[in-house]
């Protein structure tokens, strides 16, 4: 599975990938800044930040209708969302303004070429997803019931592992339940994670949120199933019930659409 624990915290491929690209390339104009010239100092402060903000804004401008109706989300840099070519105008820009000099700025590709390329073959190691078959077990329904995950329906399938207790679960629930109603053409799964009927109703029900398919797994075999790490894991599964793709952490609403698109023609 493409996540990782590092002490306390779980990281996904993707986000591991970009720590490591961004490691590599502090640490190289760290030893340019030694060695070559105090500039690059500030120069690698500049490129990383203004990198960060301009893939950032770019990401939000490509996708202004899910940022519209909500401002504030665009400072929710933890549910990633960033259009990294982009970062090459903060590359260039401080470039010029800040190592002026040809020569400097020819060792300046160094780190940024090092970082790039760090970044790149860690994420496509993180990021391959192993087309797992659905369990082959049932799961009590939050109504009575009980729903059997490895019976397909046609249709592709969202799973969501959460629980009451985790706050990006919450933040995220109300996008995931805005899909769902929005997306009749998907089954969306939400396997709740150690709680019982009653914490689960009570949070519904104070949180306003209309779910179908509310799956109790106080086991938590699911993520074992998968081989997931902590939550919330959003799970794309494609028609055939095997996994398409894997989200550790909080999810955005346009990535809920977007990773939706690869599942239905």
């Amino acid at each position: 599975m493409n996540a990782f624990e590092i002490g306390p915290m779980v990281l996904s491929g993707e986000r591991l990938a970009i720590l490591l690209g961004l490691i590599t390339f502090i640490v190289g104009a760290g030893v340019l800044a030694a060695r070559v010239s105090d500039r690059f100092n500030p120069w690698s402060t500049a490129v990383a930040l203004g990198g960060l903000a301009v893939a950032r804004l770019a990401h939000v401008i490509g996708h202004w209708e899910y940022f519209s109706g909500d401002l504030l989300r665009i400072f929710a840099i933890w549910q990633g969302g960033f259009d990294w070519p982009w970062a090459v105008i903060a590359v260039i820009a401080a470039s010029v303004l800040m190592l002026k000099e040809r020569r400097l700025i020819t060792w300046g590709a160094a780190p940024v070429v090092a970082g790039v390329m760090v970044w790149n073959v860690a994420y496509q190691l993180s990021s391959q997803t192993d087309p797992t078959p659905p369990p082959d077990f049932v799961l009590a329904s939050l109504d009575g019931g009980v729903v059997a995950l490895d019976q397909l329906d046609g249709r592709p399938t969202v799973v969501n592992l959460w629980a009451t207790w985790c706050p990006p679960c919450r933040r995220e629930m109300p996008a995931l339940a805005a899909a769902q109603a929005r997306r009749p053409d998907v089954r969306f799964l939400f396997v709740n994670q150690g709680e019982g009927p009653d914490t689960i109703n009570a949070y519904l029900r104070a949180n306003d949120l209309a779910l179908e398919h509310v799956l109790l797994d106080e086991s938590m075999a699911v993520p074992r199933h998968y081989g997931t790490v902590g939550i919330p894991v959003t799970l794309f599964l494609n028609a055939d019930g095997r996994l398409a793709r894997a989200h550790t952490g909080e999810i955005a609403p346009e990535q809920i659409d977007a990773e939706i698109r690869k599942l239905t023609p």
